[in-house]
This record gives C-alpha cells, structure tokens and sequence, in this order.
C-alpha cells in the first residue's frame, strides 16, 4: 500500500481566495492518492472497506480504479505472482 498527497481538480471546481488584497482563483485542491496491490480473492473485500469508510456522499468522496497486475516481483526474494502480493 501507498499513500501520497497529491494536487487535483474535479467537479468542485475550487475556490477563491484572498491574499494581501488579491484574489487567487484556487483551482487545485488537496487530494490523498492511495495505491492497493491485493490478491484476487481480497478485491472484494478492500474495494468494500474503502467505500465503507470514504463515502460521505458529497462531491469529492473519490474514484476507485481497479487494474490487472499482470506480473509482480518481490525484489528480496525473487518470489513472483500472487505470492510477492502477500
């Protein structure tokens, strides 16, 4: 899993802001960017837990992209497949 702080626009467009008697059109907002590399049998499961705890119903709750991980390579140990997922 990762977690990155990011700058987007969407649907909420933004907003002005005032600084030292100048308006400043803010049209990039702060936004969390979280990656999940899981087995097939937990996507399920993760997708369901993520939308549990970020839907508040509002504009901004977030997109889920579920991708094919057609390969993944655990570097440590050489492992591959859905073994070096965990």
């Amino acid at each position: 899993m990762s977690v990155t702080n990011a700058l987007g626009c969407g649907q909420q467009k933004g907003y002005h802001a005032s600084y030292r008697g100048v308006i400043t059109e803010i049209n990039l907002l702060k936004k969390v960017r979280i990656e999940i590399a899981v087995n097939e049998d937990f996507v399920e499961p993760t997708v369901n837990a993520i939308i549990k705890g970020a839907r508040a119903g509002n504009i901004g709750d977030g997109k889920i992209f579920i991708l094919d991980l057609p390969e993944c390579i655990r570097i440590r140990t050489g492992e591959t497949g859905s073994v070096a997922i965990g």
